[in-house]
């Protein structure tokens, strides 16, 4: 660290997100290359060596960077369609169109799903990208290079789907793989991108989409895949109760047992979703420690219905928030979802006691790290840590008049992002990103968006 150059954020409040949720009313955080070098209260030490620039971050608050849990990128271009379906009816209008994508559209989506989460204080995102039309193009590859130019750290949770509609799935047939064909697409995968190092800036993990669009065999031979190259694994469970009665009509038993008998509960698991569970299968999460990632807005625009995250909570279940896909969340922001997972898990049973401002950030920041498998590196602010570290600026017109800076930016107005670091690297500064043209994106999600439709009403 002698050498590193170091930038120096002072005079700012800070809630560490630490094992002890350590608070400062006033104090410094010194970046040291792509680390947190130091942290405290009061004013930064006055001897540092090689000093860069020196931020005076009155009036902010800074937290760890936010970590997005679920996503599906490629949903960007479908925004805005079958805004008054559930689930099954959702997906029934819209796999037609999204079986239509190729490479440009998988990058120009991501691009935008990028930008919009990174404007807004995500450090770290992922992407479940489960969509294969055949002869399409690099799709992995498309969506790995935008979060690199986005200069975000990147989960891609390479999904796939075997069972088309010839087989009682719901996508078109040219828009799934064969087993074998997932298999060695998503090893190629993990094989090519995938860096197991402290500060990887791309990871892969192996994401079957559902129990009800793969077969068994995929969902067992993926959990061997993964465990054998040893990344995570990820999909979805217990969104709806459709995917209950599924579950028990075609395999005899509830998705957490079905998960269970293919080799999918662990430490090195996470799902999305989890609305329908019952105690037994809170139990089993927490016991075998399987990861979930809530997402309240997505939940809600779907009439999903209500995750028991307070439960979760309490039995030690590791839970992240997640934006889900922006055709189901169109706001495609993390940092509305620290809001809406307090105020939706409220109408629950718990009511006000179900989660306070603190647990909300905690489940934004340290939450998404435990649930991605990088809690030692990032999503707390910590000496030693990645350098991944959010300014929240507070003292405008929406927040001022709020006493505690976590209570103004969770249960506030969405709070404007004056500077984001990603890896010790400013990628953010007044709420405009440094590193993309948010303005030349927006125009390539439009036009693509066009294209995209043009295409699914010819088929």
């Amino acid at each position: 660290m002698a050498a590193a150059q170091r930038i120096v954020i002072e005079n700012c409040s800070i809630a560490t997100v630490d094992a002890d949720d350590t608070e400062y009313a006033s104090g410094y955080l010194v970046l040291a290359g792509n680390r947190i070098e130091a942290l405290g209260a009061g004013p930064a030490p006055g001897n540092l060596e090689n000093v860069v620039r020196r931020i005076d971050a009155t009036g902010h608050l800074a937290t760890p960077g936010l970590i997005n849990t679920h996503h599906h990128f490629y949903q960007w271009l479908t925004r805005g369609l079958a805004t008054d379906h559930n689930l099954f009816d959702w997906l029934v209008a819209l796999y037609p169109v999204w079986a239509r994508i190729d490479e440009s559209m998988a990058y120009t989506a991501a691009q935008g799903s990028l930008a919009m989460m990174a404007r807004g204080g995500v450090t770290t995102a992922m992407d479940h990208h489960y969509v294969h039309p055949r002869g399409t193009g690099d799709l992995s590859g498309a969506i790995i290079r935008a979060a690199r130019e986005t200069g975000v750290r990147f989960t891609l949770a390479r999904g796939s789907m075997d069972r088309g509609e010839s087989d009682g799935g719901l996508p078109p047939d040219f828009a799934v793989e064969s087993l074998d064909g997932a298999l060695a697409a998503t090893e190629a995968t993990v094989e090519e991108h995938h860096d197991p190092s402290f500060d990887a800036m791309t990871q892969v993990a192996v994401a079957p989409c559902s129990p009800f669009s793969v077969s068994t065999e995929l969902m067992r031979d993926a959990a061997q895949l993964a465990r054998r190259l040893g990344v995570r694994l990820h999909t979805h469970g217990s969104e709806t109760v459709e995917e209950e009665k599924f579950c028990h009509e075609l395999f005899g038993m509830g998705p957490t047992d079905y998960f269970e008998s293919t080799g999918w509960l662990g430490e090195d698991v996470w799902m999305a979703h989890c609305v329908h569970m019952n105690d037994s299968d809170i139990d089993a999460f927490a016991r075998t420690g399987t990861g979930v990632a809530h997402c309240p807005s997505s939940n809600a625009r779907l009439a999903a219905g209500i995750a028991r995250v307070p439960d979760m909570l309490a039995a030690g279940v590791p839970v992240g928030l997640g934006v889900d896909g922006t055709a189901s969340n169109e706001s495609g922001e993390l940092h509305t979802e620290l809001r809406n997972a307090l105020l939706i898990n409220r109408l629950g049973a718990h009511r006000e006691a179900a989660l306070n401002a603190r647990q909300a950030l905690r489940l934004g920041t340290h939450g998404g790290a435990r649930v991605l498998g990088r809690a030692a590196e990032t999503g707390s602010l910590e000496a030693g840590k990645l350098a991944d570290v959010v300014l929240w600026k507070l003292d405008t017109l929406a927040h001022a008049s709020i006493a505690d800076p976590v209570t103004a930016l969770v249960f506030g107005a969405a709070a404007p992002v004056t500077a984001s670091f990603v890896n010790g690297r400013q990628i953010v500064a007044d709420g405009r990103l440094l590193t993309v043209d948010e303005d030349a994106i927006a125009r390539a999600t439009r036009d693509e968006a066009r294209r995209l439709a043009r295409l699914a009403a010819q088929r």
